[in-house]
């Protein structure tokens, strides 16, 4: 018997799993489960909860979590991966490719470890707007034939390894300028358009992706009415017959506002999978998942969603939980060191210096100024603090921290003119406007979004991220002990902003 909560994944509160949300999950027959920070505690009450939560979902059990690397890694305890931009900034392509595999497989091992068999990652999408709010690192780069290359390889990693993978967001999400977590994106582009660059990732993978993404975004070209994500034109139209996948089709995040505010839980549950979507991403409070799931019950009685269809979509998720099975596989220490090490490599290797920029010498009396916090924006984890920005400046023997509260509102005329070396340090995500575009510190460390070296008239050295391979590599050339031997995957101009 087809049970409805079979098509939905949820999310759960807490770091441990309560008797209330494991009767919920029992009585809905549910089996998806998607993990974010809020569930994550210690590595081992990770590895608990996940071992609660596959006796509670059954053997067909899908632990889902979003674990990209760089600025998106829910589990920050293991070994933390390059983003896929630092990737994207290994020039030679082959090697890239080499080092993007190799990095698929080690996030694997690590997920792995905790029992998570689902991984919603590699991002397909084609960073080509410089105004990417969402997007940005988390793209391998402007090439898409290069984006399907370096996606292709790491997904391949993480295949091998046992981890479900899942392309996003289909069908590109790297020409928006809105976020479609605050709002929804439109991008006015023709089939034809779409085809010369977003889709190609898509269709040089779409036999080999297990599972992928929907984009919450209208293409008013395709469907004038709805986003992609509830969009039958897209999704079954394009996607299903036109471009012939087989594999998994999940919503993105139904609690986004570019869907909740619209259209809410239930209904856009129920559109969803009429528009040829497998599972609805239906998480947030235990009224709205049981909405939802309600309400695609309701819809399945009275023929709103075809059963015979429904069927073959709880076929493909039977299927993508038997080929790739929840549980624990040990990570052993020797094995998570090679992993941490292969990543610090390849933040390394993907540093990139512009405007010829130069290290500071170590007795030089130097003026740092960066954003006192970052707070997680739900997407993100949290930036880089300031005390951890002043630590890339250990060595230095004359170091003054200005902490800024809001680092893209900051006014460089009110800075004090006496001799100091200014380094400025972007540990936020934001795009600068006036007052701060056009000054010219004397270096510039772009921590997190690499489009800010746009702003700034200043030479720049860029990490693609502020994990701690990121942060020893950029530690290492400011001492003078390492190259910034990166090329920028994407167009870093100052007109691009």
């Amino acid at each position: 018997m087809m049970q409805p909560g079979h098509l939905v994944m949820v999310d759960i509160e807490g770091k441990s799993l309560s008797a209330e949300t494991a009767a919920f999950l029992r009585e809905h027959h549910i089996r998806a489960v998607c993990l974010f920070r809020k569930n994550l505690g210690t590595e081992a009450e990770v590895r608990q909860l996940v071992s609660d939560l596959r006796e509670v979902l059954g053997p067909q059990a899908l632990i889902g979590i979003d674990q990209e690397g760089g600025s998106v890694a829910r589990a920050t305890f293991l070994p933390q991966a390059p983003a896929a931009m630092a990737l994207g900034a290994i020039e030679d392509t082959a090697q890239a490719e080499v080092a993007a595999e190799s990095i698929g497989a080690a996030v694997a091992r690590g997920l792995r470890g905790l029992g998570i068999n689902w991984n919603f990652a590699p991002v397909l999408d084609v960073n080509n707007n410089p105004a990417n709010p969402v997007i940005a690192e988390r793209s391998f780069g402007a090439d898409p034939h290069r984006v399907g290359r370096l996606a292709g390889a790491w997904m391949r990693g993480s295949l091998a390894e046992g981890v479900a993978c899942c392309v996003k967001h289909f069908p590109g999400h790297g020409d928006t300028h809105v976020d479609s977590h605050h709002a929804l994106p439109t991008v006015d582009k023709s089939l034809a358009e779409l085809e010369a660059l977003e889709l190609i990732p898509f269709r040089a993978l779409k036999d080999e992706a297990p599972a992928l993404m929907t984009a919450h975004i209208v293409y008013p070209q395709l469907d004038a009415e709805h986003p992609a994500t509830l969009s039958r034109r897209v999704l079954t139209g394009l996607l299903r017959d036109a471009i012939g996948y087989r594999g998994v089709v999940i919503s993105d995040a139904l609690m986004m506002k570019a869907i909740f505010d619209r259209y809410g839980h239930a209904r856009g549950a129920v559109l969803t999978l009429a528009a040829g979507a497998d599972m609805a991403l239906a998480q947030g409070r235990l009224e709205d998942q049981r909405a939802a799931i309600e309400a695609v019950g309701e819809a399945l009685r009275d023929g709103r969603l075809d059963p015979a269809a429904m069927q073959v979509s709880r076929l493909r998720l039977d299927t993508l939980a038997r080929r790739y099975p929840a549980g624990a596989t040990p990570y052993a220490e020797a094995r998570r060191a090679d992993d941490d090490t292969l990543m610090r490599a390849i933040w390394a290797r993907g540093l990139s210096a512009f405007g010829d920029a130069t290290a500071p010498g170590l007795a030089t009396p130097l003026r740092v100024i960066t954003q006192d916090r970052v707070d997680t924006d739900g997407v993100s984890e949290a930036g880089l603090a300031a005390d951890d920005v002043a630590a890339l400046f250990a060595e230095h023997a004359n170091v003054e921290l200005l902490r800024v509260p809001d680092l893209p509102n900051f006014d460089p005329a009110t800075l004090r003119r006496d001799g100091r070396v200014t380094v400025l340090a972007s540990n936020h995500r934001k795009r600068y406007g006036a007052p701060m575009v056009g000054w010219q510190p004397d270096l510039h460390l772009s921590l997190w979004n690499p489009f800010q070296i746009a702003d700034i008239a200043a030479p720049a050295v860029v990490t693609w991220g502020y994990a701690d391979g990121a942060l020893a590599a950029l530690r290492d050339w400011l001492a003078g002990r390492a190259s910034a031997s990166g090329v920028a995957p994407v167009v870093l101009a100052p007109h691009s902003h």
